[in-house]
């Protein structure tokens, strides 16, 4: 019988509250995943709450269940308070992600060489326009992604697969023979590079990326590196960026603090040249810089210059939720694989073992309530997949994968053995 969807329950006395984080150790900013309740987040206004009705869970797009961090807050009030709701200037935003480039990961990039734009994906396509012409391929390693396929499709560019190889690695044969074909008719061509990978979690390792730059070099393919989850790799865990990869001089990266900070909503990033792609990157266009929000600048600005200790507990709270969600899938999904890579905070669950088709977050919704985004999106390698993303509250977390349970037990076919797992899902 398919079991009733119902939201989590909790207690009042077990909502999260601000300050309510038992294993903050001192000096140590409180978990953001406790601070705001399930009826918190319910009030909010952005796509995560308010594309699904309210008996949705919703682990779908990448919005962190979070407040936002006290010095972004406070840059946002006060501008707001002076009425400095103007246009943006990016000198000190570029001086940011500098100094914060060279305290996490030991690059010195130089600010010079950096481009205020709207976001990472528009940044994105203007470099593009910038290294390529209409019908150049561009080249992707699936499962990616999704906005790769549709901005790059309508930017009026062809995408080409290497698809990802054993464990989520880049497939360095794979890559070669792609790189091969595309540039076999002496024409220009481009890679997008996803570091951290979404929707695998991949973090790439000097090796492979040093390879990935040698390959580029011998087919004169042009690397433009998505580096907007690098900010959240598990700590302990290297994030090398592509720029200090040696071989990466006619290179460019986007960066920007929307997803490590919560500031989707608050729109900036920034294109950063290798020095081979400085007069590549002089020739952008100087409207592109007037697309990014002088808020969102304000608010990026202050979080790469004071956000670190709210970032590293996000960090520390999320490597848990990757345990949590080991342990519940094999407690009550069994039969999805999972790998707990660490970047992003993003799942890539493998649901083929459970039946449910190419579209298994279809089921999910109709007879769990839960959201997920559906794997098949990603491209090639994605059927039977979905993405989960961890940026919620523990319980939500635990709520979901009971639903998930409960649905993958009600549709099983007959003579299949059940999911997993034993009693009814959490709050039913």
């Amino acid at each position: 019988m398919e079991p009733t969807p119902q939201p989590p329950r909790r207690a009042p006395e077990d909502r999260p509250r601000p300050g309510a984080d038992p294993d903050a150790a001192p000096g140590h900013c409180p978990d953001p995943f406790r601070e705001l309740s399930l009826a918190d987040l319910r009030r909010r206004a952005s796509a995560k709450w308010r594309v699904y009705p309210p008996d949705v869970l919703p682990l779908w797009i990448a919005e962190m269940d979070v407040p936002l961090a006290e010095p972004v807050a406070r840059a946002l009030t006060e501008a707001v308070a002076l009425g400095d709701t103007g246009y943006a200037v990016g000198g000190p935003y570029g001086k940011a992600l500098a100094a914060f480039a060279a305290d996490r990961w030991g690059w010195h990039l130089a600010a010079e060489r950096t481009a205020m734009v709207p976001d990472v994906m528009q940044g994105i396509v203007e470099v593009l326009k910038l290294i390529t012409g209409p019908g150049d391929p561009v080249v992707v390693n699936s499962p990616v992604y999704e906005p790769f396929y549709l901005f790059t499709g309508h930017l009026g560019r062809r995408v080409v697969e290497a698809p990802l190889g054993p464990g989520h690695r880049v497939d360095p044969e794979r890559l070669a023979d792609t790189f091969r074909r595309v540039t076999a008719g002496g024409g220009r061509a481009a890679y997008l590079l996803c570091s951290p990978h979404n929707p695998t979690g991949t973090v790439h390792t000097a090796e492979e990326l040093a390879t990935v730059a040698a390959l580029a070099g011998r087919y004169g393919v042009r690397v433009v590196a998505d580096e907007i989850h690098a900010p959240l790799v598990a700590p302990g865990v290297p994030f090398v960026p592509y720029l200090t990869v040696p071989g990466t001089e006619d290179a460019f990266a986007l960066l920007s603090a929307s997803k490590a900070w919560n500031l989707a909503g608050a729109k900036a990033a920034l294109a950063v040249a290798g020095p081979g792609a400085a007069a590549d990157l002089a020739r952008l266009p100087p409207e592109v810089s007037h697309g990014p929000s002088h808020l969102g600048v304000l608010a990026h600005t202050a979080a790469l210059r004071e956000g670190g200790p709210w970032l590293d507990a996000v960090l520390r709270a999320l490597d848990a939720h990757r345990k949590l969600l080991t342990g519940l899938l094999a407690e009550r999904l069994p039969g999805v694989r999972y790998t707990a890579e660490p970047g992003t905070y993003l799942a890539w669950l493998d649901c083929r073992g459970l039946g449910l088709g190419d579209d298994p977050a279809a089921v999910f919704l109709e007879h769990g309530r839960v959201a997920l985004t559906p794997g098949h999106v990603f491209g090639t390698g994605g059927a039977g997949h979905a993405r989960l993303n961890l940026a919620a509250s523990p319980e939500v977390i635990t709520e979901a994968v009971h639903r998930m349970a409960a649905a993958a037990e009600a549709t099983a076919a007959p003579g299949r053995a059940p999911a997993g797992g034993s009693g009814p899902p959490s709050g039913h």
